[in-house]
């Protein structure tokens, strides 16, 4: 049976790139595949063809043969080093597995981790950092300075990896591919090279230093700006401020993970601060002033109304946290705890009974309180 014109096969024209050549062999490798045309019985026949034209025309001196001999370029009879061999390094019948790699590559290799070619380096490892703070600090911001164990780029081979630094060699298992392919079936399977683990390099005199890694293990002082409103779980980033990377790759980054301390007279919701205030029973009843600390450390005083009740909030404007990024300051709210005195003298609890007797009428709630409760048992007897 006679062989159809390639480019016919393929559906391009004589003047298509590379690019337009692989995505129309691209289209055909689908359109034919036989695992999804099994009720086609050419189906494997016409991928097998579209294969055959694709290992023909993709390498620009195999097309160039193509476009002066035709067909016969591939005979074996053209001077090109017998065996049956064709130019190229082409077997007869045309290598279509490996041609369908090669297009499988192009299609999943961002998935699978792409070509190995370009792997002579890797990036290197970002890092966390969890630090406290107080709330003072995450308020008005600070500058802490930090230890860190990591790694660096070795001196002595200037992160190559080799003695003296010397260049790395292309590693001669992978051709400097990084990835070697094993016939199994139908398809040409990649997997990661054994010589240098995906480098695609090898390094002949590896450093005495940093034994061939190309970065060696150290501890860095840093300084780290704290911005004023942060709060726990806040990620501050440090670019290139992490592990060195492998054989001259680059440096990762460094995350600072800060959280706020708990306070022991403030407790923080949001941009807001809440303070609970202890008041005696005769402020609370008379009314008065308080004094009370304010984050940055200075004081106010509050005047609390006659008559107040335990948990009673007032609100101070402005003297909150900053929000993060200098939209508005929250706002500090004083609560109230009116507390019961302990360890009464003879004397005050005498004069307490003598207020209980003339404050039956002043205490609106518990009277209300004490209605209800009675009107309860009331209704369970009927």
């Amino acid at each position: 049976m006679e062989k159809r014109d390639f480019y016919e096969v393929l559906g391009v024209s004589r003047d298509a790139s590379p690019e337009e050549i692989k995505k129309a062999y691209r289209r055909k490798a689908r359109q034919f595949h036989p695992d999804s045309n099994g009720d086609d019985p050419d189906a494997e026949a016409k991928f097998k063809e579209a294969s055959e034209a694709y290992e023909a025309l993709k390498d620009p001196e195999r097309k160039a043969a193509y476009d002066r001999f035709g067909h016969a370029a591939f005979d074996g009879g053209m001077g090109g080093g017998g065996g049956g061999r064709r130019p190229g390094g082409m077997h007869p019948g045309g290598d279509f597995a490996s041609a369908f790699s090669d297009v499988f590559e192009d299609l999943f290799g961002d998935f699978m981790g792409g070509r190995g070619g370009g792997r002579r380096a890797s990036r290197g490892s970002d890092m966390r950092y969890n630090m406290r703070i107080t709330l003072e600090e995450a308020y008005g911001g600070a500058s802490k300075t930090i230890t860190v164990p990591t790694s660096v780029i070795c001196d002595a081979c200037e992160g190559s990896g080799a003695e003296g630094g010397a260049e790395p060699v292309g590693c001669p298992t992978c051709s400097g591919m990084g990835r070697v392919r094993a016939q199994q079936g139908f398809f040409t399977v990649e997997r990661t090279c054994p010589t240098c683990g995906g480098a695609g390099q090898i390094v002949k005199n590896p450093c005495k230093v940093c034994a061939g890694a190309g970065r060696v293990e150290t501890e860095r002082t840093l300084s780290v700006n704290i911005p004023p409103g942060v709060e726990s779980g806040t990620r501050i980033r440090l670019s290139g401020e992490g592990e060195a990377g492998l054989r001259g790759g680059p440096t990762g980054d460094l995350y600072i993970f800060l959280e706020v301390q708990d306070h022991p007279l403030f407790a923080r919701d949001g941009v807001n601060l809440h303070c609970r205030v202890p008041v005696s029973i005769a402020t609370a009843a008379l009314g008065g002033e308080v004094e009370v600390p304010t984050i940055d450390g200075g004081r106010t005083r509050v005047r609390i109304p006659g008559g107040s009740q335990s948990g009673r909030q007032m609100r101070l404007r402005g003297k909150g946290m900053p929000a993060l990024r200098g939209a508005g300051t929250g706002d500090m709210f004083v609560e109230l705890a009116v507390e019961t005195p302990v360890n009464l003298t003879a004397r005050q609890k005498e004069l307490l009974r003598e207020f209980e007797k003339l404050s039956e009428e002043n205490n609106p709630e518990s009277r209300g309180f004490f209605d209800k409760v009675k009107d309860f048992w009331e209704s369970m007897k009927s």
